[in-house]
């Protein structure tokens, strides 16, 4: 037969669960949301990109911010686009070209 939890055990499962669904929307954030640091012409470039998993029309945005958090480019890609620092640097020396 379980027992009830004391007010200890209970404090403790607590704080396990929400730790878990802190863990769990921290992968989800970095998976949706990863972003780079890449050196562009007037210095560091950080390139995020965003991904919307809609069920019907999934997509993606890439865009780039200087270190003062100003947009310099923002484009449409694939959902399944992978944001790696080689791509991101390709994409800031080719003057924010919409990538393939």
């Amino acid at each position: 037969n379980p027992k009830p939890l004391d007010t200890a055990a209970f404090n403790t499962l607590v704080k396990t669960a929400s730790e878990v669904i802190r863990r769990h929307e921290q992968h989800l954030q970095t998976t949706l949301h990863p972003s780079v640091l890449v050196q562009g012409p007037q210095g560091r470039v950080r390139v995020s990109l965003d991904i919307v998993p809609d069920e019907d029309a999934p997509r993606a945005e890439l865009s780039a911010t200087n270190g003062n958090g100003e947009l310099l480019a923002r484009v449409a890609v694939a959902p399944g686009y992978r944001l790696t620092a080689a791509n991101a640097q390709r994409w800031v020396d080719n003057g924010f070209a919409k990538p393939a």
